[in-house]
């Protein structure tokens, strides 16, 4: 029975959302009547409003979770379904609705997943695909639950960690605008007309400060169209692959990126390789979750020795991108058999050396930040008391 997404308005004239399941257009309309309300727009869950239904990181967490506690609890996989979708509402009871209807027309949720490529990428779907195949549904969704739950956790610290330095810099940055366009040229005319002969820093002021005047008004418009510019030359494959080859190459920045990018990969492996995914299959899917353009070109070589019988600890390490903690930690699960548990390990020690590098780092960006502008309004404040200090020396 598919589902429908619909806008319906109640008897005192509010606009009521929701979705509904019902075997045609007319039957949900038929049903939105019986419920006192007058149907506006009915549309299937498929196709378009699909792709409208697309999940936030948080949200397909918790299906997830839940989906997996119901499988595991022993409910057929379409009742497990119809009581996530129960229990929710909006965008994940559109889907949970939608998947229950593609399963129970015999689709596997792996197939039915794939009608929503925007919440639920080829990872998420070929780990469902492999519990569905080995009989381990409930297991694999709860290992993925872990998954995006550590991914998300580790981007929101990232965004954490520089929300604050960048508010205080755009702040700043905005009261010394403002201090160069109305409270420079009120206080330094006056030096200005006096006709006395200014310092160079109070000359230098007057200079910013008259041409942010004169140019203000092509400022924002500028700035769109650079911003806009950048934008594109941003996403050119060819311009991407040199910025990511230069992110590697600083000092500092390109260890951090690299440590970033191999637990990412290396939390993805083995959560592929727990859900009993073929390695060489694992291993394409964990390059496509890495965005750095070197190290994914890196991986392609690295599955490529794999095929042709390399020990993955060995074809990671003749990239020669990865850390030594990762190869010497995924070398001794080969070892040991024990990959998937040492590839964990490999990404739990790089997170923590993230945490503890962010952590310092961002300890100093927030004075750093303080000292720049502090240093820009040193610098107003002094060249507008140097003439004043001239004048009180001229009249003694």
């Amino acid at each position: 029975m598919p589902a429908f997404e619909y806008q319906a308005l109640d008897t005192a004239g509010r606009t009521e959302k929701g979705v509904l399941q019902a075997d045609t257009a007319r039957a949900a309309r038929a049903a939105l009547r019986e419920r006192g309300l007058t149907p506006l727009a009915v549309d299937e869950v498929e196709g378009a409003a699909a792709e409208r239904a697309r999940l936030a990181m948080s949200a397909r967490v918790l299906f997830t979770r839940q989906l997996a506690t119901l499988v595991r609890a022993g409910l057929p996989l379409d009742e497990a379904l119809a009581a996530v979708a129960e229990g929710a509402e909006g965008r994940t009871r559109a889907v949970a609705l939608s998947l229950r209807a593609r399963v129970m027309e015999g689709a596997s949720l792996a197939q039915a997943l794939g009608e929503f490529p925007g919440s639920f990428d080829a990872l998420y779907r070929a780990t469902v695909a492999a519990g569905e195949r080995s009989g381990r549904l409930d297991t694999v969704l709860l290992r993925l639950a872990a998954h995006l739950e550590s991914r998300d956790a580790l981007r929101r610290k990232l965004i954490g960690a520089l929300t604050y330095p960048a508010l205080l810099l755009a702040v700043s940055l905005l009261v010394v605008t403002g201090l160069l366009l109305y409270v420079v040229p009120e206080v330094t005319g006056v030096f200005a007309r006096s006709g006395q002969a200014l310092p160079w820093a109070t000359r230098l002021l007057l200079l910013l400060s008259d041409g942010l005047r004169a140019h203000a008004v092509w400022l924002l418009p500028l700035s769109i169209a650079l911003g806009a510019a950048l934008a594109v030359l941003w996403r050119r494959p060819a311009f991407a692959a040199r910025r990511d080859a230069l992110w590697l190459r600083l000092p500092g920045i390109g260890r951090l990126l690299a440590a970033l990018e191999t637990a990412r990969f290396a939390r993805t492996l083995a959560l592929l390789g727990g859900s009993a995914v073929p390695l060489l299959d694992a291993l394409t899917l964990a390059a496509a979750t890495v965005r750095n353009r070197v190290l994914r070109a890196a991986l392609d070589g690295v599955a490529a020795r794999v095929r042709e019988g390399a020990p993955l600890s060995r074809a990671l390490a003749q990239s020669g991108h990865f850390p030594p903690l990762a190869l010497r930690l995924i070398a001794s699960g080969e070892r040991a058999g024990r990959l998937d548990a040492m590839l964990d390990e490999a990404a739990d020690q790089l997170e923590r050396e993230l945490d503890t590098v962010l952590g310092v780092a961002m300890a100093a960006l927030g004075p750093a930040v303080i000292l720049f502008v502090g240093g820009l309004v040193l610098f107003i404040v002094l060249a507008i008391l140097l003439p004043i200090f001239q004048m009180n020396q001229l009249i003694r």
